[in-house]
């Protein structure tokens, strides 16, 4: 039986709404936002905070910055009382909450690693949204967002996603051999929810 459906998504295909139409059908609970705001509650620290930390590498400056940390004696005792928000400490939180969300059970989870970390689940259903560049970029401007700005985004926030999966999980984003399913969202969202909710149905029916 599948307890948990995690939803991979590139940039601007629309894989939030998808996700929320999802949960909604399935009455599941949704992690999305509220993966985010977990995180920051754990870490005690704003929600922006986190928000800038998911799914993308720490810029080298910072690397630079935590490895000479690491590397001096006053910076080594300074800095758990730091309490720093990044990439690392953000992925580390993260794999917690989504585990503890799989463990419960009944949730569509969104992003941040959880495909990876939930691999070896077999009640998971793992999911791939991604579009054509054009409906990128439109979907993008919906959201208020300038024809540049959409172009933007749509051509960087995914080679981030991509860094982060190389970086901690040492995969290819994204790595096709973990998704049961993979769609296109240019046939429309709700055409999209009815394909994950026929895979779910049938892989559900698979002997574990």
């Amino acid at each position: 039986m599948i307890r948990v459906v995690t939803i991979e998504r590139e940039y601007g295909s629309g894989g939030a709404i998808i996700a929320q139409k999802l949960s909604e059908r399935l009455g599941w609970k949704l992690w999305d936002q509220l993966l985010t705001n977990e995180i920051a509650r754990l870490m005690e620290c704003d929600r922006s905070a986190v928000e800038a930390h998911e799914e993308c590498k720490d810029p080298l400056y910072y690397r630079l910055f935590k490895a000479f940390l690491r590397g001096s004696f006053e910076g080594s005792l300074n800095a758990p009382r730091m309490k720093l928000v990044d990439t690392e400490r953000v992925r580390e939180v993260a794999e917690r909450v989504v585990t503890a969300a799989a463990q419960e059970g009944n949730c569509v989870i969104v992003g941040r690693g959880s495909a990876y970390y939930l691999k070896n689940r077999p009640d998971a259903f793992h999911i791939f949204i991604y579009a054509p560049f054009e409906d990128k970029v439109r979907r993008l401007q919906q959201t208020g967002k300038s024809e540049r700005e959409a172009i933007e985004l749509a051509e960087t926030v995914d080679r981030d996603r991509a860094d982060f999966i190389k970086q901690y999980f040492d995969m290819e984003w994204p790595a096709r051999r973990l998704f049961h399913l993979m769609i296109n969202s240019a046939m429309g969202d709700e055409v999209a929810v009815e394909t994950i909710l026929n895979g779910v149905r049938i892989f559900g029916k698979q002997p574990v």
